[in-house]
């Protein structure tokens, strides 16, 4: 696998989780271009809206909810019909796994913080 083919297929992974509803949803990590088109839908002053676009976000990275896909939304009305799809039973599945991997990213990176592979720490 070429290093472009491993960035593409890092950015294209997806995770399955379960909300308190026993819901499968399923999950992926936004890209530049996602990120670009949520603001985008959002318009202008919702974009500037932390709390608001912080949520869309999430729901945003919703590809299938009990095995059925799910498009990406592309409007402002789109966005909001997803968050109340998911509830917050699903936002709250979503954040919490998102969470929990940004944690581990986080303290794999300073474990090795300028040290080289394979140096004891």
């Amino acid at each position: 696998m070429t290093p472009s083919q491993a960035i593409l297929a890092a950015a294209q992974q997806e995770w399955e989780i379960r909300d308190s509803l026993d819901r499968s949803i399923k999950i992926r990590k936004l890209t530049a271009l996602d990120t670009l088109r949520l603001f985008k839908a959002a318009g202008p002053v919702l974009s500037q809206n932390e709390p608001w676009i912080s949520v869309a976000s999430l729901a945003t990275s919703v590809v299938e909810i009990d095995t059925i896909p799910v498009p990406t939304p592309a409007s402002e009305s789109q966005i909001e019909a997803m968050v109340a799809r998911l509830g917050d039973e699903g936002l709250s599945a979503i954040s919490d796994f998102l969470d929990a991997n940004t944690e581990r990213a986080t303290s794999d990176r300073l474990d090795n913080l300028g040290n080289s592979p394979g140096t004891l720490i």
